[in-house]
This record gives structure tokens, C-alpha cells and sequence, in this order.
């Protein structure tokens, strides 16, 4: 090792030691010089005085979660406007969406930084097939969308520009894809590709947990991150430069998900609106969504696990659940509110740069046992992962709106293999879907007894990006009729 890196080592050394987690170096005198170099650049990568926080208050003492104060369900825009006036202001939301994305004022962000390991696939979750028949990957679903739309609305430039959170576990291969799909005709100076921070695992006294001899065990520091992120890869300069004024956020794992809705956008801009959210009207009391609620005039999600089921429970009169709104990780958010909430942590937290808090996970991690260097598979958990939550933001908001989606025109996640939201069931809603729109536009669609389609149904954006769509393209393309079991793809 050179005199620097000595010097560099002892620096680092010393700061751990003060901060109670020198036994990192357990194995130090055993690496080689690169693994060596290597696991001090890891080392560095890492904020030290907000782990040692971190691990007083979140992790070695933990407070628990009460709801205290007035909880009241959160008011929202209904996904069909109530009444005359209503309509009027969705008319003119909808023609502010419009009009942003005309003027290059919008971008698509979304958090891909997850594997595919809980669907069995082995790769980013991005480039998972998600289609019924064409096997298109999510990430292949965006890129049609947002092409669709930018020339719908005749994009400067042409292209809508699309930032892509990725971790540090899946970079590599996640612009490595796209590159192979020489970008799925997206032009590359619209893509930002950049990687979310990572957290250690501690354990529940405190001590960060290692990977390797020369590795800690990290993971990424939550959804909540990618609006770090933004900041540090410089994503949010980038914006500024190109006039960018809203973010359209979402997550990797849904293939119907509009990347950015003009009315949502522009019902949102109109209200002055910091941060915004999507919502679903629950299908039951304690479906694992969180809900929006307002705590002491605040805006708030409360996770499906911490609403007391006497609340969950409570119905209006016309049966309705009075707490029914579920998030779906769909946000609208300004530009400047991204740039204040990490000028707000830089103020508020010590130069920590960031003002979401983190939350504890406890976790099966493995690790290796610093006596023997043995790995630990653990069987129950042994460990507590740090991560913030995007929609501890909205508390920070002065005004922020909430819009009722429509569960089948927009929302078939996969989660997992099987079961609610999963790879078995998202192709069924994405028919479900494809064959409404068909049938409102005068297309048979053979049916089931208990009215699902018998049949397989996949419509491109470039086909179509609304069902008011269909008509205008029934007229100038010959839809084939469609057999029962039959399938039919709209390109």
C-alpha cells in the first residue's frame, strides 16, 4: 500500500473506531492491495456520522409507531368529475397537462433499481417480459408509451426525457439492455440512467453487518432515495437545463402504468401542487396499500399495518369505506420541492443532505461470522435494513392533491410469480382492459360465462394510448374478429 493509501486507511480507521464499528477491518491484513483499495472505496462511499446516528435512534432504540393527533380521511379528485363544474376544471386540467408536455415542461421518472429474484428472473425487474403475447419487457412498455406520447403532443425534440434510477447491484446490466435494444428507438440523449445510494444492514446493537471480508452487507436506501438521488447524479440540473418544471414518478413494476397523465399533470399544476398522488379506492379494509389520511392538517400515508382496524373498519353511509384510499406509488412532484427537500436536509439534519427519515426493516441478512469468516444463512431475522419512503414527503408539502385512478385502466403490477399482482395475474387485467376499450368501440369480444375475456388482447401505445383512441383507428385498420381462446395484438 502506498504512503496515501496508508494514510488514507489510518484516517479511516480512526473515524470507525471512534464510531464503534472498527471491526470492518477484522480482515483487513488478509486482502489483497486491490481488495484493499476496493473496500475502502466502499468504506468512503458512505456517510459515517448518519450511520452512527442512525444506529442510536433507529436501530438500538426504536421508537414506536402511534398515530397521535385528529386522523381524518384525505379529500380527492373522484376519478369521473361529480358535477358540471367539476367537469369544467378536469377540461382545463386536462389542457394544462396537455399544453406542459407540448412545452417540454415534463419528464417520466421511474425506480427501477430492483432485481427480478421474487419473479425467478434473473435480471434488473426492468427487462422482465411482462406482455400477454409479445413478451415485451416493462421497460419496452415505457419507452412505447412515452414515444407514443411525445409524438402525440409534438415533443421538442421529439422525445419526452426519461430518467432511470437504477442501484448499484444493477447499472451495469440495466443500461447494458437498453443499449442491446439500441434504446428501444428512444434517442439517448433523453435517457439519464443513475444509481440510488445504499445503506448498510446493522445489527440490532448497532454494528454493520459484513457481506465478505471485503464487502459490507448493503442494500438501497429505499424508495424515498430515488429523490436523493435526483440530486446527486445530477439529474435535477439536468432538468433545469431543458426547462423541466414537473416529475412524473413511478415505479418499475407495473406495465399499464401511465408514465405521465395529463390530466393527473395538469390537475395538479393548476392547484399549485407540490407533490401529488394517484390513489385506489380500496377493495377491502386492510388491503396491503397504504392510506391516505390527514394527521393535524397534514398530509400523510399511514401503511396498511399501522391503520388500527378500528379505522379501517369504519364505513360511510353508503357503505363505502370512509378510509379508502390506497396509494399506489403514482406521484406527480415539482421539480424545485425535489431541490428544497435536500436543501432542507443539508439544514435540518447536520449537512446529512437530505430530508426524509429513515425507517427500520428487520431482515433476514446474510453475513459472515468475524470469529471464523463462516457464512451465516440466517433463518429468522437477524438484522435491521434502513430505508426512507417517498411519501414522507407529502407531510412537507404546503399543497398537494390527491387523484382517483381507475384500478383497471392503469394498475397490473407484478410483484410476484403468482398471486394478487403478479406475472399471472397482470396479463388478465391488461385484457380486461384492452377488451372494454375494443367493446366500447363497437369490437365483439367473445366472453366467459362469468364475463372475463376468452381471449387474449395486447394493444400498443402507438395503436392506441386512451380507448376514445379506438374509434378513429377501427376506421383506417382492419381489426380481425377474434375467436373464441383466440389471441390478437395491435401494433
Amino acid at each position: 500500500m502506498s504512503y496515501e493509501a496508508e494514510l488514507a486507511y489510518a484516517d479511516l480507521a480512526a473515524k470507525l473506531n471512534r464510531l464503534g464499528q472498527s471491526h470492518v477491518f477484522t480482515f483487513w491484513p488478509h486482502l489483497t492491495p486491490t481488495q484493499q483499495a476496493d473496500f475502502a472505496k466502499q468504506l468512503n462511499s458512505l456517510d459515517w456520522d448518519l450511520i452512527a446516528n442512525l444506529a442510536e435512534t433507529v436501530v438500538k432504540h426504536p421508537q414506536k409507531f402511534e398515530l397521535k393527533g385528529k386522523v381524518e380521511p384525505a379529500p380527492y379528485y373522484p376519478n369521473i368529475p361529480a358535477d358540471a363544474a367539476m367537469r369544467q376544471k378536469y377540461a382545463a386540467a386536462f389542457k394544462r397537462g396537455e399544453d406542459l408536455l407540448r412545452q417540454g415542461k415534463v419528464a417520466a421518472f421511474v425506480v427501477a433499481g430492483g432485481q427480478g429474484t421474487r419473479l425467478g428472473w434473473d435480471g434488473p425487474k426492468g427487462t422482465f417480459p411482462a406482455t400477454a403475447i409479445q413478451k415485451k419487457s416493462l421497460f419496452l412498455c415505457f419507452a412505447e408509451f412515452l414515444l407514443a406520447l411525445g409524438k402525440r403532443y409534438n415533443h421538442p425534440g421529439g422525445g419526452i426525457p426519461f430518467y432511470i434510477m437504477t442501484s448499484p447491484q444493477n447499472d451495469a446490466a440495466t443500461r447494458d439492455f437498453w443499449k442491446k435494444h439500441n434504446y428501444f428507438g428512444m434517442s439517448p440523449a433523453d435517457l439519464m440512467f443513475f444509481p440510488q445510494d445504499q445503506m448498510p444492514a446493522l445489527s440490532p446493537t448497532g454494528k454493520v453487518l459484513l457481506e465478505s471480508k471485503n464487502s459490507l452487507a448493503l442494500s438501497p436506501n429505499g424508495h424515498g432515495g430515488s429523490l436523493l438521488a435526483l440530486h446527486k447524479s445530477g439529474a435535477l440540473a439536468d432538468m433545469k437545463k431543458r426547462g423541466i418544471t414537473q416529475i412524473s414518478y413511478f415505479q418499475v413494476d407495473n406495465p399499464i402504468v401511465r408514465c405521465i397523465d395529463p390530466l393527473f399533470i395538469g390537475l395538479h399544476d393548476l392547484d399549485n401542487a407540490q407533490m401529488s398522488s394517484k390513489m385506489l379506492p380500496k377493495t377491502f379494509p386492510k388491503e396491503k396499500l397504504g392510506n391516505f389520511a390527514i394527521i393535524d392538517h397534514k398530509l400523510t400515508v399511514i401503511e396498511y399495518s399501522d391503520l388500527p382496524d378500528d379505522l379501517a373498519e369504519q364505513r360511510l353511509p353508503n357503505g363505502e369505506l370512509r378510509f379508502r384510499s390506497g396509494s399506489i406509488a403514482l406521484h406527480a412532484i415539482r421539480r424545485d420541492f425535489v431541490e428544497s427537500l435536500n436543501q432542507m436536509g443539508e439544514r435540518g439534519r447536520g449537512g446529512h443532505g437530505f430530508a426524509l427519515p429513515f425507517h427500520r426493516a428487520e431482515k433476514k441478512v446474510p453475513c459472515i461470522d468475524l470469529d471464523t469468516a463462516a457464512l451465516i444463512d440466517p433463518q429468522k431475522p437477524n438484522a435491521v435494513k434502513l430505508e426512507t419512503f417517498v411519501f414522507d414527503a407529502l407531510p412537507l408539502t404546503t399543497q398537494s392533491i390527491i387523484y382517483e385512478t381507475n384500478r383497471l385502466d392503469e394498475f397490473a403490477p407484478i410483484k410476484g410469480p403468482t398471486g394478487i399482482d403478479s406475472a399471472e395475474t397482470s396479463p388478465k387485467v391488461t385484457t380486461q382492459r384492452n377488451a372494454d376499450w375494443l367493446e366500447q368501440a363497437g369490437i365483439p369480444i367473445p366472453r366467459n360465462p362469468d364475463n372475463t375475456p376468452n381471449c387474449t388482447i395486447e394493444i400498443a401505445p402507438s395503436f392506441a394510448l386512451y380507448p376514445a383512441d379506438i374509434p378513429a383507428k377501427k376506421s383506417k385498420t382492419k381489426i380481425p374478429p377474434i375467436p373464441p381462446g383466440g389471441k390478437l395484438y395491435l401494433p
